[in-house]
């Protein structure tokens, strides 16, 4: 279980680092390249739309063929990747290549979760979570600083072979690790049908649901004890190939996906409405379609019982608010310390550095706060933080110090780290084993397709009040996020009341019982 949680916190947290510290190498990436500022942006979005599009199937394979396997693809796809960037002769190459890390990085996200979920009971479960959770904060926290003084002194080549040594470390060793099982032990005695029922494997995600009772004349049905446990894997070959993943439901996913980021990021453009409007035209479209697919396919791409579930759906639509008010609070205060205050890059990370402390010490205290107040109050609070946190930095004009600065990045940070964790846990328990990888899938979409969201409304708001500038007190880009964190906490309120503490197995259906078995909510 070392081993595992060693794999998940690093790959997690190397994903996390990889997003932020390229950010401050952009500027030297196009003075080397000779490219425009359009071309340099589709090396952060063409791998954003990779990764939130493919994240959902990402999850579904791991589910199927084990979290470990794909896992290990992932992490070492990724490390190939980057090094293919940092040896790229040209933009294009370096475009296709992020293109690329983000299908690597898609495989290894949900992966990161879904192993956990296999190898922790849920009674453990929190505290695991809570360490990845912090390790992607200190990540994401320390990007900047190590971009920084990677690019100064190595150039921006430096930034992309950063990740390669870890990803290729984890990958050898996910390949070398034991697969934990799904089910329970050979020892636990295999359940017995009632008369005239059928039963269901909640192992096997490609085997349908229960149907109706059987005639009274059936013969009851037991399971065979000598038959080994089934694996990981066995669903795979049970199901019909390549119909059980469901190929068509991931391609308008990631059609519907694609546009609309493409969309968003073209509408924070000037001059091209047009294409936004298409774009996210052509994507209801894709969505539409894909919503018809979902219903008609006998093995759909996101199970219906896992988006049945409130708290599921629930936690779903907090770490979507809550990411995206993030990252536009964060996109729109950075221009702000360092065009409107005129602060360097290094001083502007400092500026935030309560952000980061307060992720690694809220991930630390947050379980113990769920094992007392129960996910409703504990993500309620953390909620009520981070729209707190963004309504101070709307006050912030231009003399604005560090003191306000960093006390409303603090709250931010207390409150995102508290939501994010008590959501996460929230979605991993409730869906099944069966799903863990779907489930695994669908948070990390939120979370990637969260800050696309944030930032394009940011840009779009800025763009509208010009005269306003970056200022967050003249402006109307903060007060709007503050407005999207708001929307977490009615998401937070349809969290259940208790900590899970016990198994997400349905519990044996007894004689008469007509208990389908799906998700709790």
């Amino acid at each position: 279980m070392n081993r595992t949680l060693a794999c998940s916190v690093v790959g997690a947290a190397v994903v996390a680092l990889d997003g932020t510290v390229l950010t401050v190498a952009q500027p030297a990436l196009q003075r080397d390249l000779h490219a425009q500022v359009g071309q340099v942006q589709w090396t952060s979005t063409g791998y954003l739309v990779a990764v939130a599009s493919l994240l959902v199937l990402a999850g579904r394979l791991g589910d199927r063929y084990g979290h470990r396997r794909v896992f290990a693809v992932g992490a070492l796809g990724f490390a190939a990747a980057s090094t293919g960037i940092a040896l790229a002769p040209g933009i294009g190459t370096v475009i296709a290549l992020r293109v690329l890390q983000g299908v690597c990085g898609a495989l290894l996200q949900p992966a990161t979760l879904g192993m956990l979920r296999t190898a922790y009971p849920p009674e453990r479960l929190a505290t695991p979570i809570a360490v990845r959770t912090a390790a992607i904060g200190l990540a994401a926290a320390a990007g900047p600083l190590v971009g920084g003084a990677l690019v100064s002194s190595y150039g921006w080549r430096a930034v992309f072979l950063l990740g390669v040594p870890p990803t290729l470390a984890i990958g050898l060793l996910a390949l070398t690790a034991p697969e934990h099982p799904r089910t329970p032990p050979a020892a636990e005695p295999a359940p017995v049908a009632a008369p005239g029922r059928r039963t269901h494997d909640l192992s096997d995600p490609a085997r349908p649901a229960p149907g109706p009772a059987a005639p009274a004349h059936s013969a009851p049905v037991v399971a065979d004890p000598a038959r080994p446990a089934p694996v990981p894997a066995a669903p795979g070959r049970t199901a019909s190939g390549l119909a059980a993943l469901d190929p068509l439901g991931a391609v308008l996913l990631a059609a519907t996906l694609g546009l609309l980021v493409y969309g968003l990021d073209a509408a924070a453009r000037p001059g091209h409405a047009g294409a936004a409007v298409l774009a996210c035209g052509a994507a209801l479209g894709a969505g539409a379609a894909f919503a018809r697919q979902e219903r008609r396919a006998p093995h759909p791409l996101l199970p219906l019982a896992l988006l049945r579930s409130v708290p599921v759906v629930a936690g779903l639509a907090a770490l979507l608010a809550a990411s995206a008010a993030l990252s536009g609070a964060l996109f729109v205060a950075t221009y702000f310390l360092q065009d409107v205050q005129g602060i360097d890059p290094l001083g502007c990370a400092l500026r935030f550095l309560p952000l980061a402390a307060l992720m690694i010490i809220g991930a630390l205290f947050c379980p113990p706060l769920q094992r007392r107040f129960g996910p409703r109050r504990t993500a309620t609070a953390g909620a009520a933080l981070l729209t707190l946190g963004v309504l101070l930095l709307a006050r912030l004009d231009a003399s604005a110090g560090a003191l306000p600065v960093g006390c409303a990045s603090a709250l931010i940070g207390a409150g995102f780290v508290t939501l994010m964790i008590t959501a996460t846990s929230v979605v991993v328990h409730r869906a099944p084993e069966a799903h863990a990888g779907v489930a695994g899938g669908l948070q990390q979409t939120a979370m990637n397709t969260g800050p696309a969201l944030g930032v394009a409304l940011a840009t779009l708001l800025v763009a509208l009040v010009p005269d306003a500038g970056f200022e967050p007190v003249r402006g109307a880009a903060l007060p709007a996020l503050a407005v999207v964190a708001a929307l977490a906490v009615p998401a937070a309120l349809a969290l259940p009341g208790r900590a899970e503490r016990r198994g997400t197995r349905p519990e044996p259906t007894t004689p008469g019982s007509r208990r389908r078995p799906c998700v709790r909510s």
